[in-house]
């Protein structure tokens, strides 16, 4: 049978998402732990991945298994092999064409920004930190140039292994709630450090480094070196992931402080 799982991660102490050899990724501990229920070796595979520090308020998986177990189990039980700052949130059984990765249409991202003269303390490794007043209207002006189906060569990591970098997207939005910044965005899909580069150029714009303009600018241009340089991994969070009506799986979770 396959089950899918939703799990959240604070992805301090983690080195990313993806397996490695030293066993310090998400999927290392995750796989371990499911292992222990089923009884058997698994193999979990997510609907994306995300890079040493970024955090996770939803992130969804699915693996194969021939153990018969109730749904709780999944949950709870996994959870007790789980180390501090990961756990499952919800299991469901679902049918074999269900595939984390390929079947989601839509991933959403938040950016969570400090905006203070004082570096984090409490939220450090957590949160985003600019210490210069930033303008929200004018990073919401220069986001909306954004909108639409691109070519984001411009915001992609040198590693960044996606076939394509055209991609739509959906919303691109900044709200401040106090001194937080809650910066997000959703689209078909996302590049290798999207998120964190658009936020570079952002801020930028926001603290009056460049007129709003200077953002469509460097996404006509295509080139990464005409852009800001790629923001902190510590204030980004994969929130939300869409699938087919069918499926009947939660896009994102309400128990997040930043939701």
């Amino acid at each position: 049978m396959r089950i899918a799982v939703g799990l959240e991660y604070r992805g301090v102490g983690f080195c990313g998402w993806q397996s490695q050899p030293q066993g310090c990724g998400v999927q290392d501990a995750l796989e371990k732990a499911v292992s222990a229920i089923a009884g058997e070796p698994i193999t979990v595979t997510a609907a994306g991945r995300t890079d040493t520090g970024v955090h996770a308020a939803l992130q969804v998986a699915h693996f194969d298994t021939a153990a018969v177990r109730p749904l709780t189990a999944w949950v709870r039980g996994v959870n007790s092999h789980l180390p501090a700052g990961v756990a499952v949130l919800w299991a469901r059984e679902v049918d074999a064409e269900f595939h984390a990765r390929f079947a989601a249409f839509e991933r959403g991202y938040r950016y969570v920004l400090l905006n203070h003269p004082v570096r984090p303390g409490l939220d450090a490794g957590l949160v985003g930190w600019h210490h210069r007043p930033l303008d929200v209207a004018l990073m919401n002006r220069a986001a909306s140039q954004l909108i639409g189906r691109h070519d984001f060569s411009a915001f992609r990591a040198a590693e960044c292994q996606a076939r394509s970098p055209v991609k739509e997207l959906r919303r691109a939005q900044i709200v401040r709630r106090g001194d937080y910044l809650l910066c997000d965005f959703r689209a078909d899909g996302f590049l290798h450090h999207m998120v964190r580069n658009l936020m570079g150029c952002l801020v930028r714009i926001g603290a009056g480094g460049r007129p709003p303009e200077w953002l469509h600018a460097v996404l006509a241009g295509r080139d990464r070196t005409r852009a800001a340089p790629t923001f902190d991994a510590a204030g980004l969070y994969l929130t939300h992931i869409r699938y087919p009506a069918r499926f009947a799986l939660p896009e994102s979770s309400e128990r997040w402080p930043f939701a």
